[in-house]
């Protein structure tokens, strides 16, 4: 089990008869991306301000590498980096200057942060615009630089909220591949955001926020179990060529329910598909859904091998983050332990 870096027991934070956050007991282990995910002013920034020591709990303790962010923030900050969702830089400076002053500002003496900056600079893509002024930078590149300022002070932990918000597809991509980086390096990153599938992409494990609640905690998978349990599973397979044959021994598989043709009629129950549509289809490929009580993938890839058919395509459908969320914020949306909407 890997070393557990930042740990909560019953936190909960008010504001007069306000909960912004209720009972949170979290854990997150080192090495991980760990994603908070929830709608906006679901508690998930009041969150990350008590793990930085910016505000102070209610009720319930924090640990963050082992130090209490109440009662020592310093070390905490040492050891912790921050990225906010608006990253703040002087403007009128370029790129370079401005992590300079980041290094004059936690003691690193000049001769070390120059080749150390140039370093980060390459690494998080700027090193052609590291003497640009700030002020022209997109979004995309302040966020970029706001990492390289986060690692110029080399911390365990990085926390970052909203990180790609605003930026365009490829630029959350690559801001994405980069925390994917950070973490397969050995840093821990706490991430927090409303955007799913943008989390489904880059983390190790989820907790899912609601109304200041942490309703459900754990790897997407083992969170499809929980959410979707007694669901029937969805499977999208593509063949070629599908021969009436291979279309009957399919349909005799055991725990399949419902077979549907995703390029023509509604599906039917097995033994009742439109052969004649099949065996006119047969040199081609075909394109199934397959509504089961179990996962039959393993044997439908081995019956195509038999029969001669290459899988194209095959995988679950409907086990997103997406989809999950949904089951989750439907069952737990309305509960929130006195809390209400509106929190950070």
């Amino acid at each position: 089990m890997a070393e557990t870096v930042i740990e909560t027991c019953g936190l909960v934070k008010r504001y007069g008869d306000f909960t912004a956050v209720y009972g949170l007991d979290l854990e997150v282990r080192a090495g991980e991306v760990f994603g908070l995910l929830g709608p906006n002013g679901a508690g998930k920034t009041t969150t990350i301000l008590m793990l930085l020591g910016l505000t102070e709990p209610t009720d319930g303790w924090i640990r963050v590498l082992g130090h209490d962010p109440v009662r020592d923030p310093i070390a905490v900050k040492r050891l912790t980096g921050y990225l906010p969702d608006n990253v703040g830089f002087y403007d009128e400076l370029t790129g370079r200057q401005n992590l300079f002053y980041t290094a004059e500002l936690n003691g690193i003496p000049r001769r070390e942060a120059a080749p150390e900056i140039d370093r980060l600079l390459t690494r998080v893509g700027l090193a052609d615009a590291a003497d640009t002024r700030v002020g022209a930078y997109s979004r995309g590149m302040r966020q970029r630089l706001g990492v390289a300022d986060v690692l110029l002070k080399r911390p365990r932990v990085v926390i970052m909220d909203e990180p790609t918000l605003g930026l365009d597809p490829e630029g959350a991509r690559t801001f994405l591949r980069l925390i994917r980086q950070l973490a397969d390096e050995g840093m821990t990153v706490l991430l927090s955001s409303h955007l799913l599938h943008q989390v489904q992409a880059v983390c190790d494990r989820v907790g899912i926020f609601v109304k200041g609640q942490m309703i459900a905690c754990g790897p997407v998978d083992e969170l499809a179990e929980q959410a979707l349990a007694g669901e029937p599973l969805r499977l999208e397979l593509e063949l070629a060529p599908c021969t009436e044959e291979l279309l009957s021994a399919l349909e005799r598989l055991e725990g399949l329910v419902e077979v549907h043709r995703r390029d023509g009629p509604a599906g039917t129950a097995p033994g009742d598909f439109a052969r004649g549509a099949a065996a006119s289809r047969s040199g081609e490929s075909l394109r199934l859904e397959l509504v089961c009580r179990r996962d039959v993938r393993a044997e439908v890839s081995r019956l195509a091998a038999s029969h001669g058919a290459a899988v194209l395509h095959l995988s679950q459908a409907g086990r997103s983050l997406d989809d999950i969320y949904r089951r989750y914020f439907a069952d737990g949306g309305e509960t929130g332990g006195g809390t209400s909407e509106g929190a950070a």
